[in-house]
């Protein structure tokens, strides 16, 4: 379902093979393996890491796994239940991430894409898709408050979450929702390992830049589950690290 290369100070997680990558249970665990052993293997090799996400085929995600929840608003809270750890396990990693956004990422794909630092996307094909409105699906709340974080333009906010807008990348750049954007797949994905390659030379203090993340967006970590932590209590354990 997925795998995970370490390219010198970069860790690529791989979304394989050529379907679209639904976030049902195995795929959920798996990323969420996949993570714990990148956090795991940087914190073993000192500063200076990064994590790029990249997806094979068409899909970067189409989003929770529709197919197996069906009609049953039971197994798509399941699913959405399911997803909120991996994205406080990307909201609090220890590195800089990068998603090599290479085709369609919808609902929650778009929200795994979000959950990254930065956001490569290819210019000839894929979208940015919130579908939850032309289906009729409410949102979760760690949802919005994670594209309130994110999609910062007021109406971008609205017209992704309210007028189900497909993006394509120029307008999401124009956004400000993508960071680059690349011709084709070969090319973005090498543009979110050298972006990611810079990120790691800086060889910032892992915990140092996760907890000044967390500072920059408490909604969104505080509905995931991230506990912010004091400015007395960030002192003492920076202290302890000395």
């Amino acid at each position: 379902m997925c795998t995970l290369e370490q390219h010198g100070n970069v860790f690529v997680l791989t979304l394989t093979g050529d379907d679209e990558h639904p976030l049902g249970l195995p795929l959920i665990a798996s990323l969420s393996s996949a993570v714990a052993s990148a956090k795991a293997a940087a914190a073993s090799a000192g500063p200076g890491a990064a994590l790029v996400t990249v997806a094979e085929g068409r899909f970067f995600s189409n989003g929770l796994d529709i197919g197996w929840a069906g009609t049953s608003r039971t197994r798509l809270m399941e699913l959405a239940d399911a997803l909120r750890p991996l994205a406080a396990d990307l909201l609090a990693l220890p590195m800089p991430t990068v998603a090599a956004v290479t085709g369609h990422a919808s609902a929650g794909g778009f929200l795994l894409a979000l959950c990254h630092d930065y956001r490569v996307m290819r210019a000839d094909r894929g979208v940015l898709y919130m579908s939850e409105i032309d289906i009729g699906l409410p949102l979760p709340s760690y949802f919005v408050s994670m594209f309130r974080a994110k999609v910062t333009a007021a109406n971008a906010l609205r017209d992704v979450l309210l007028r189900g807008t497909k993006l394509r990348a120029a307008e999401a750049k124009e956004m400000g929702i993508v960071d680059a954007v690349c011709p084709g797949p070969t090319e973005t994905v090498a543009k979110a390992i050298k972006l990611a390659e810079q990120l790691a030379a800086r060889k910032w203090d892992g915990d140092v830049y996760a907890s000044i993340r967390i500072s920059i967006f408490p909604e969104a970590c505080k509905s995931v589950g991230i506990v912010e932590e004091s400015d007395e209590e960030k002192v003492k354990n920076f202290a302890s690290r000395m």
